[in-house]
């Protein structure tokens, strides 16, 4: 299990500093999907690289299994199994996806099981296993991959920063039904998804709620959901992102 006690974020500029996130505890449990949303700006993404260490928290506590882990970094967390994949992923002029996929795995993979990641996010393997991550690849490509290698790692918590973001209409159909069978096989392993989407709400089992750096609300996705579609008390500035970029209003 995760756990964030009073963990807040603050960044300095030339003048002062802002804080970005502002005193945030609730658990991760094994076994779960949480899904972290609220409006833009509201620091969801800084919130998951504190997570995945790539921030460290001004105060508070990351816990993980027990273990003080704020002072760790992105490095020994992705050791521990802590797994991200960035909104706009990175590309590695030089590696292939199949170099890539080995490297997340942590083994010498077969072509054939590496072709299993990428069919599940619905690319043609024999396409792109031997592909470059390189600039040659669209923006949709890359974050396909990136969710490949973050299925292939297997991690303790797997972190996905608005996945659904630059992806066509059908993969974020197939997108779904990734996160659909990776919930049912999680087990003792949790997923963190950070998102707009009210389809990845609805696969949800809890619901965090972040709104100008503060958890807004915090509970199972029964509870949680209905506030934020418009059937009890909805929030005037709370809107679900469209796949091809639109958005439509709660």
């Amino acid at each position: 299990m995760i756990e964030l006690e009073h963990v807040s974020f603050e960044v300095n500029d030339e003048k002062e500093g802002k804080e970005i996130i502002h005193d945030v505890s609730f658990k991760i449990p094994d076994g779960q999907l949480i899904v972290i949303t609220g409006p833009n700006g509201g620091g969801k993404s800084t919130l998951a690289k504190l997570i995945a260490g790539i921030e460290k928290p001004t105060s508070g506590k990351i816990w993980m299994d027990g273990k003080d882990i704020t002072g760790w970094s992105v490095t020994e967390r992705a050791r521990a199994g802590i797994a991200y994949a960035f909104q706009q992923p990175v590309r590695f002029k030089g590696i292939r996806v199949l170099d890539l996929i080995r490297l997340a795995k942590g083994e010498k993979l077969a072509v054939s099981d590496a072709c299993v990641y990428l069919s599940s996010v619905g690319l043609c393997a024999r396409d792109y296993v031997n592909r470059e991550v390189n600039a040659s690849l669209s923006g949709g490509e890359l974050k396909r991959i990136e969710i490949a290698t973050v299925l292939a790692r297997e991690g303790h918590l797997s972190i996905f920063d608005e996945p659904e973001a630059g992806i066509d209409l059908w993969s974020f159909k197939n997108l779904i039904s990734v996160f659909e069978e990776m919930r049912q096989r999680i087990k003792d392993r949790s997923i963190l998804i950070i998102s707009h989407q009210e389809r990845i709400l609805n696969i949800a089992d809890q619901i965090v709620v972040l709104r100008a750096g503060r958890l807004d609300a915090a509970g199972p996705k029964d509870e949680i959901l209905p506030t934020l579609i418009g059937t009890s008390s909805a929030s005037p500035d709370c809107r679900f992102q469209a796949p091809s970029g639109g958005e439509t209003e709660c």
